[in-house]
């Protein structure tokens, strides 16, 4: 199969006199959403890059994240500054060596021509990848039925969420129905029923002092944003300044979930917020942007919203997707109705927006107490 010509050359730096792992690559969007998932994953400013912690648990997790999809080119790296762990010419050909096939470059350019957001082609890839690792010894088109039932099974014993499951039938399926154009080869595999889960919200006084815990205007404005604007994060990060339309107190969101364009509402609290936030930091095109342009990344984003959730004290962990969820319970609960906060949130079925009705506090406010 050929592989995908992406490279990611390691460097050494030194920041705050801790050792640190550098990645330099050209922009690329998939490149750019796998490194976002890093964990630990930094930017620096004074050397235009991302980084890590040099350890070796960082290292691995590098080269198994783009095994398949990039060649990490750690030969300045390990070269330059051996790791002081073992000999440094061994760890350089374990790390670099792969026994596994690598992923086709089709099945990239498919994802790319659906037009994919840069999660769901992370997801995909990650969990195709992890297939082909699984039956690293056999041709993929030599796989049957059979062979997808026992990954899966593999799967449930490590104990994998049925939303990990879903996902990685999905990305099995996009490469002989998508790619290859096999019809529905596997559409008879049995899918994990799903699991009906509470969305887990905050209270309107918790989020008012999330935000108020926010010095940083920028970062007050992301969250603001996220909450009463009801936005995924994804939404968020694509806003561009022409999105925010302040003589109709509207947010356009572009291309959501689905591919599919909605009108959300502008705070009028949060606009003079992001007018000091735009005065401040004058972003060129996209509404939040990052250090070196262009949309901020999404780990950042999640970063601000614990650590804000952290400092009010709120003991849940708090993501930005709670967020959006407490922003549909609380519309609900000040008697908003259902079709619009369905339109709101850009939901397709409005079965997907009757959850909510389950959190809210009035829903159950008329019940009597038996125990009075």
């Amino acid at each position: 199969m050929e592989a995908i010509r992406i490279s990611i050359t390691l460097k050494h730096l030194l920041i705050e006199n801790e050792p640190k792992v550098g990645l330099q690559f050209r922009a690329n969007p998939i490149v750019q959403s796998l490194v976002d998932s890093l964990s630990d994953i930094e930017w620096s400013d004074k050397f235009n890059m991302h980084y890590c912690p040099n350890t070796k648990r960082h290292l691995n997790e590098i080269y198994n994240k783009f095994r398949g999809i990039a060649w990490v080119n750690g030969n300045y790296f390990f070269r330059d500054k051996p790791i002081k762990v073992g000999s440094s010419k061994n760890k350089s050909k374990r790390l670099s060596k792969s026994s596994t096939q690598t992923i086709p470059t089709r099945y990239i350019e498919k994802l790319e021509l659906k037009a994919y957001s840069a999660n769901t082609i992370r997801t995909y890839v990650s969990c195709f990848h992890a297939y082909l690792d699984y039956h690293s010894s056999r041709s993929i088109n030599s796989l049957d039925e059979n062979d997808v039932r026992n990954y899966l099974r593999f799967l449930v014993n490590k104990g994998k969420s049925d939303s990990y499951l879903n996902q990685a039938i999905n990305s099995i399926k996009f490469y002989y129905e998508v790619v290859l154009g096999m019809p529905n080869r596997f559409y008879q595999i049995e899918r994990p029923r799903k699991r009906k889960k509470l969305p887990e919200v905050l209270s309107q006084i918790e989020v008012k002092s999330l935000i108020a815990h926010i010095d940083n205007v920028k970062h007050k404005c992301i969250v603001g944003l996220l909450y009463s604007a009801g936005l995924r994060r994804s939404e968020l990060l694509a806003l561009k300044l022409k999105d925010i339309d302040s003589k109709r107190m509207l947010v356009i969101v572009r291309q959501g979930k689905g591919n599919k364009d909605r009108i959300t509402v502008l705070s009028k609290n949060l606009l003079s917020d992001l007018q000091s936030y735009y005065r401040c930091f004058r972003p060129q095109e996209y509404l939040f942007e990052g250090p070196g342009g262009g949309p901020y990344s999404a780990s950042s984003g999640l970063k601000i919203v614990a650590k804000a959730a952290c400092k009010a004290k709120i003991r849940k962990k708090v993501t930005p997707h709670m967020l959006r969820h407490s922003f549909a319970t609380h519309l609900l609960e000040k008697g908003t109705d259902l079709r619009t906060i369905q339109i709101l949130l850009g939901h397709n079925s409005s079965k997907t927006t009757e959850i909510y009705t389950h959190v809210a506090e009035n829903s159950f406010k008329d019940i009597e107490d038996l125990l009075n």
